[in-house]
């Protein structure tokens, strides 16, 4: 999954996840193949699964001793290895654990055994020849999240993912819904190393051209404004956000445009936050919460990523992708608490708090977007508030909706995809907090921060039905964690796909 280097030259290469390949043959009848790999099913005794029997006898191996030496439980993520003496054409074999199979069981499995099999030239397995459709899509997900990784080293990457990994005992049909799986891990490797650039890279023109060269490459539509479009147009708050930097801000717009596509096609505008760093501005972080701010456009790459590969997952629906980019930062001319800033629709904005930027840019996007889009619904991303982490923790993300029907659809969605998101209220009891002595509202309504925070932006998005995706919890991971890597984390993109891919992802939304 590259990334352009059209705007940043001094970005080394990175490394790519695992090719994928699909055969018919158990892994006992492949050749050229560097280790080996069979499901193990919890239960008393244990169970292996297909192959396994062929591959013990072509080795020699009592597996189920091996096993029990290991006490090996088969539960989902664990991996069993042994090495293969005497044979110039295998070096290892894995046992790995799948748990009772479900998605989730089989997204871990595909993500420990990517990382067990780390450096190695190829892997072929069984894991996800006998599962639904949806088990074998999160398995070759898991796989390719669990590889990835971002360096910036004098000599390289310290390790490199496995190179292929071969799906075999694959029965046919699997072709499809691997060009799926493929999308949806791709989405989310994209996202998570647009986040992961380092700042110095990552300039809001920067971010631009990646998102262009992703637009090229999905055949998107694609437009940028540059700041003085920006000004001319009235995105007063955006401007405002980015003009104390030395890099200028954009708003990038993308256009997914179906098969098929009538007056009748529904229209989804998603929004994201590309903050390419946020210092705070003048209102200034300390250090410690500053030194994760690379990745404060996380809102703005999940966006990008879940447009380029909205044709391979067959969205059904227009969808028009908005991000908003600037750099947060200080100088001579920065916003200053107590300015006041007029956004695209012209509701005003009192800055009380120059840190509180993401929902200041975020609402000129969505004031353009019910302006001049149309759309029948919206959604924002954004790596928004602090006050979701302390709620949440760091493995769930946070959403509000002002429509019942959408709420649903997207909690259905990100449990599906393996990025569970838990529902906050809108609740007017703290919408007097917005108040401002000199402006239609105030940036920095307090506390509860999540909520007052979606009670700003819920003016952005006037009668149109409306979700606002907090993911700040989820913006980082602070360990290894099956397809969790530690670092930046691209949340968001794939829990929006898997809502977009549905036959009808807009039922019953607006009724």
């Amino acid at each position: 999954m590259a990334i352009s280097e059209s705007h940043a030259a001094v970005l080394p290469p990175q490394v790519s996840p695992p090719e994928f390949a699909l055969s018919a043959l158990l892994p006992h009848a492949l050749r050229g193949v560097e280790a080996l790999a069979v499901p193990v099913l919890p239960g008393e005794p244990l169970t292996l699964g297909p192959g396994a029997g062929e591959l013990l006898d072509l080795l020699d191996l009592d597996g189920f001793a091996l096993l029990e030496h290991h006490a090996a439980t088969g539960a989902a993520g664990e991996v069993t290895t042994h090495p293969v003496l005497g044979r110039d054409d295998l070096a290892l074999v894995a046992f790995v654990g799948v748990g009772d199979q479900t998605p989730a069981d089989l997204r871990r499995a595909g993500a420990a055994l990517a990382r067990a099999m780390t450096g190695r030239a190829s892997v072929a397995t069984t894991v996800a020849s006998v599962v639904p459709d949806e088990g074998f899509e999160a398995f070759v997900v898991g796989a390719m999240l669990g590889s990835f990784g971002f360096a910036w080293r004098q000599d390289g990457p310290t390790s490199r993912p496995v190179a292929q990994i071969v799906l075999a005992g694959a029965h046919a049909g699997r072709e499809a819904p691997l060009t799926r799986a493929l999308a949806l891990g791709g989405a989310g490797w994209r996202a998570r190393a647009l986040a992961t650039v380092p700042s110095n890279v990552k300039s809001p023109q920067w971010l631009a051209d990646q998102a262009q060269a992703v637009a090229d490459a999905a055949g998107l539509g694609f437009r940028v404004w540059d700041e003085v479009e920006l000004a001319a147009a009235g995105f007063g708050a955006l401007v405002g956000v980015g003009r104390a930097s030395a890099t200028p801000p954009r708003l990038i717009q993308l256009d997914y445009t179906p098969r098929g596509v009538s007056s009748s096609t529904a229209h989804v505008v998603l929004v994201g936050k590309g903050i390419t760093f946020d210092s705070g501005g003048l209102s200034i972080k300390p250090g410690e919460a500053m030194a994760t701010m690379k990745r404060d456009m996380t809102g703005g790459a999940v966006v990008i990523a879940t447009l380029g590969a909205l044709a391979e997952v067959g969205c059904p629906v227009r969808v028009t992708g908005l991000i908003p980019t600037a750099e947060n930062a200080i100088s001579g001319s920065a916003l200053r608490p107590g300015d006041v800033v007029r956004h695209y629709n012209g509701r005003t904005t009192e800055v009380t708090n120059t840190d509180a930027e993401g929902r200041l840019v975020l609402a000129d996007a969505m004031a353009y977007a019910v302006a001049e889009l149309a759309p029948d619904v919206l959604v924002d991303v954004a790596t928004l508030t602090g006050a979701m982490k302390i709620a949440l923790g760091l493995r769930t993300g946070g959403y509000f909706s002002n429509d019942e029907a959408l709420a649903s659809l997207i909690a259905t969605a990100g449990a599906a995809s393996g990025e569970p998101l838990w529902r906050f209220p809108l609740a007017s009891v703290y919408e007097d907090k917005l108040a401002s002595k000199v402006a239609d509202a105030d940036n920095a309504a307090g506390t509860p921060g999540a909520i007052t925070a979606a009670l700003f932006l819920q003016h952005f998005a006037g009668d149109v039905p409306w979700a606002h995706l907090d993911v700040a919890s989820f913006g980082d991971s602070p360990t290894e964690n099956y397809e969790w890597t530690t670092g930046p984390t691209g949340f968001g993109a794939r829990a929006l796909l898997a809502w977009l891919r549905q036959e009808e992802p807009l039922k019953g939304v607006g009724s």
